[in-house]
C-alpha cells in the first residue's frame, strides 16, 4: 500500500505550497474584509506532521481552544479550520461585531454565529482560490464552533478522517493583526485517500 511518505516528493509539496500559499492569503483577504482591518499571513508551510504533535502546536493538550470548523468536498476534499486560544477567540468576536476588544467574556449562540460566518467567508474564499486555479469543484460544508480542550478537537480531526496513520499533510499559516491578536492558525488537512490517489498520478 502507497503511504503518504511515498508520494511527498519535491515536486508534489511545491504544488501544494503554491495552491495553498495563494489559497491562504486570498483566505486572509475575506477575513481582512469582515474585520475591517489588514491582515498579514506568516509562516505558511505544507508540511508532513506526526498527529501527537497537533496539540503541541496549540500550546497543550489541556488548553482550551476554539476551532471553526468545515469539511470539504472535491479536489481538496477533507478538513479545514481556523485554530486560536479562547481568549483571543472573544476578542475576535468583539472586532467582527463592532465592540471594544474586552466586552465579550464567554461565547453564546450569537457569538458562535459570528465566528461560523468568519470561518464560511475564510473557508470559502481559500477554495474559490483553488478552484479558479485547478479547474476543479471544491465545496465547503457549513462551518461549526467546537470550544474544547485542543486534544478533544485533535479527536473530532482523527476520528472524521479515519486517519489511522501516525502523520497526516497539514497545510498551515498564522493570520497577524498588529497587536490584538497574532497567530491564529488556519489549517488545512486533506483526506490521505484524495492525496495518495492525487500524488500517484
Amino acid at each position: 500500500m502507497t503511504e503518504l511518505k511515498e508520494i511527498f516528493t519535491e515536486e508534489f509539496i511545491v504544488l501544494l505550497s503554491k495552491i495553498s500559499k495563494e489559497g491562504i492569503e486570498n483566505a486572509a483577504k475575506g477575513f481582512a474584509g469582515m474585520l475591517g482591518r489588514k491582515l498579514l499571513v506568516k509562516n505558511s508551510s505544507v508540511k508532513l506532521i506526526k498527529l501527537l504533535d497537533i496539540t503541541k502546536m496549540l500550546g497543550g493538550p489541556e488548553d482550551e481552544t476554539v476551532a471553526i470548523y468545515l469539511k470539504t468536498e472535491g479536489f481538496i476534499a477533507g478538513q479545514m479550520m481556523l485554530v486560536l486560544p479562547f481568549e483571543k477567540a472573544m476578542s475576535v468576536v468583539d472586532m467582527i461585531m463592532g465592540e471594544p476588544v474586552g466586552t465579550t467574556k464567554s461565547l453564546g449562540q450569537m457569538e458562535k454565529s459570528a465566528l461560523q460566518e468568519l470561518g464560511n467567508i475564510t473557508g470559502t474564499y481559500f477554495l474559490n482560490y483553488v478552484a479558479d486555479n485547478t479547474g476543479s469543484s471544491v465545496r465547503p460544508t457549513p462551518p461549526a464552533v467546537m470550544v474544547d480542550m485542543s486534544a478533544a478537537i485533535l479527536d473530532v480531526v482523527v476520528a472524521t478522517a479515519g486517519l489511522e496513520n501516525e502523520e497526516v499533510l497539514m497545510i498551515d499559516a498564522d493570520f497577524v493583526q498588529d497587536e490584538l491578536f497574532t497567530e491564529i492558525q488556519f489549517w488545512v488537512i486533506p483526506d490521505p485517500n484524495m492525496i495518495l490517489a492525487y500524488g500517484a498520478k
